[in-house]
């Protein structure tokens, strides 16, 4: 019998204890011999010698179990266990591309915290469905109803208790079910009925609803997000771990078909190997994958094809080979030398004539999600080696960690012999130092972070150039640089005749304006600017598109000089959450600060 599969983020603020839980399902599953610890550094989700060292998750994770659900209809349970700390966000960011479900684990005592908004807020609008496990009830203060109604005020959404719990705050807590054929309350039913507007007309007209019809309809109305199934438990006591597989297999598989026949998946992950190099974590969203198969990926507009050289599956921190990942698994393959963070993966063979742009519904049988963006660097950092004869393996291991963590945005100035990246915290900084000594053994020094600055134009202004000497080589264009709203970032239209400028050159324009505006006339990256190609001309002998890819950049800098540039500094919004006898007092501080 073929094993559904069923891929689950488990997600939480630093500390909740989701690597615990995590750690407590693999065992429930007969998945590890022996459950781990992460005070102990021998969780089977925390790779990296620094994870176990430190206690906290530094690098997203993943990991399978085998669970039945109660019509025994067998489940594999791919999980991707991610960091809490807010310093590795982008972490977290990236595994929300290959998830089904998730799983928002949450204190019992410290309830809804900083990550825990930012996270869920993006599993929202995504339209991830979600549980939620309120953990670490046997502590003192737990309160798991108080966590529940904070839940509900701050992001608006309904919570249904699936348990209850005796003897919260103590060792000797115990569970009971609320929802079940022999345990349900009215309110639950009217809670379900809601959501379904057949058993709702049945409910009011005093039919008594069968408990599968209105179990049935709990799962759509999670499916849908209208309802978010809560659990609650203590991952070090084992306690209500069994509970929440059994809901996991229950309420949040999506029994949507997938086209079995489009190749249709993402890479999430970046992985080093000593022996096999780079190793691409990837989601099936259809079709399959094998090895040698041939792969392709678009990226700045061009067709990128690679060569799938082994596939491998993680089995209990080890890699294990596989003969082919199917639709809906996780796997991890070696051979894309080339592959990166978000790179959607295709078969160019299966694509039609009308499939101009990855992605779109013509060869991609699942539409791969688009992910919430949450996490942005706000700092600048310039990274030394401790010897000039280490500085060419300072660069190589950067630059293995950038692919890693593209987010960290290597700027190489060989020129100058600099290495600079882009870091969200100090606590990034400790990881970085431990992770260079101990993968790479190189000692770093990281000198005091920057903020990072963006541009934005002062004024509209027109950008000219004409790039036609030495010939062969024509590309004349004027561009207008208008300054755009707060946060609208680039925009881009053509008022060109093809005429004059051919569409292909019209697309290079495009295509390099990320690059162009890398830099400002303040050395920062530019930002909030509508840019229109207003005049140009080809030729149609002597033009070629990496004309207009080096004319691009001089006339927006012209442009920008003409216009000049205010400098835009990063704006956090912080909400401070107190007792209401505390706020009067927290306020008065902040103003004392801000004064």
């Amino acid at each position: 019998m073929t094993k559904s599969i069923l891929n689950i983020g488990i997600l939480a603020h630093v500390d909740a204890g989701k690597t615990t839980v995590t750690e407590q399902m693999l065992f429930a599953a007969g998945a590890l011999r022996q459950a781990g610890s992460v005070d102990k550094g021998t969780s089977a989700t925390d790779h990296l010698a620094v994870e176990r060292e430190r206690g906290i998750s530094v690098r997203l994770a993943t990991a399978s179990f085998d669970w039945k659900n109660n019509e025994g209809r067998e489940w594999q349970v791919n999980i991707i266990d991610t960091p809490g700390h807010v310093d590795f966000s982008s972490e977290v960011e990236r595994s929300l591309l290959a998830l089904d479900a998730a799983v928002l684990v949450l204190s019992a005592v410290e309830g809804v915290q900083g990550q825990t908004i930012t996270v869920f807020q993006a599993l929202r609008e995504m339209q991830i469905p979600t549980l939620v496990f309120v953990n670490k009830i046997d502590r003192m203060g737990a309160d798991v109803d108080a966590v529940i109604e904070e839940l509900e005020k701050e992001f608006g959404v309904q919570c249904f208790k699936l348990q209850s719990a005796e003897g919260v705050g103590g060792t000797d807590v115990t569970l009971n079910k609320t929802w079940s054929e022999h345990s349900i309350e009215e309110s639950q039913i009217e809670q379900v009925v809601e959501h379904d507007e057949m058993l709702l007309e049945r409910f009011l007209e005093g039919e008594t609803i069968g408990f599968d019809q209105l179990d049935s309809a709990l799962k759509l109305a999670t499916i849908a997000g209208d309802l978010v199934p809560v659990l609650c438990g203590a991952g070090k006591l084992s306690l209500g771990i069994e509970p929440l597989m059994d809901a996991i297999v229950r309420y949040l598989p999506n029994d949507v078909e997938a086209n079995n026949d489009q190749l249709s998946a993402v890479v999430f992950k970046i992985e080093h190997d000593k022996t096999l190099g780079r190793m691409a974590y990837i989601r099936v969203y259809s079709g399959q994958i094998k090895p040698r198969a041939m792969v392709s990926t678009e990226r700045d507009g061009e067709f990128i094809e690679q060569k799938v050289s082994q596939i491998k599956q993680v089995v209990q921190g080890k890699y294990q080979s596989v003969e082919v990942i199917n639709t809906g698994d996780i796997g991890v393959v070696s051979g894309l030398t080339d592959a990166q963070v978000g790179d959607h993966l295709f078969d160019k063979n299966q694509c039609d004539d009308s499939c101009d742009v990855l992605g779109d519904a013509s060869h991609n049988a699942t539409m791969i999600p688009k992910v919430a963006r949450f996490s942005a660097p706000l700092l600048t950092v310039q990274v030394k080696a401790d010897s000039d004869a280490e500085f060419p393996q300072l660069a190589q291991a950067l630059q293995q960690l950038s692919a890693e963590d593209p987010m960290l945005d290597l700027e190489w100035l060989s020129d100058i012999r600099e290495l600079h990246i882009k870091i969200s915290g100090k606590i990034q900084i400790e990881i970085l130092a431990a992770q260079l000594l101990d993968r790479y053994g190189l000692k770093a020094t990281f000198e005091d972070p920057t903020i990072i600055y963006k541009e934005t134009p002062m004024k509209t202004a027109l950008g000219y150039e004409r790039y036609w000497m030495p010939k062969p080589c024509w590309a004349i264009m004027e561009v207008e640089l208008k300054p755009g709203e707060l946060g609208s970032g680039v925009t881009f239209e053509s008022k060109v005749s093809n005429n004059d400028v051919a569409a292909k050159y019209q697309k290079e324009i495009e295509a390099t304006l990320p690059k162009a505006l890398k830099q400002g006339i303040k050395g920062w990256e530019v930002t909030d600017v509508h840019i229109t190609l207003v005049a140009g001309e080809d030729h149609n002998v002597h033009s070629r598109s990496g004309d207009f890819a080096i004319a691009t950049p001089m006339a927006i800098m012209n442009g920008l000089v003409l216009s000049d540039t205010q400098l835009l500094e990063p704006i956090l919004a912080v909400k401070v959450s107190a007792p209401l006898d505390l706020l009067g007092t927290i306020s008065s501080d902040i103003t004392c600060i801000t004064e």
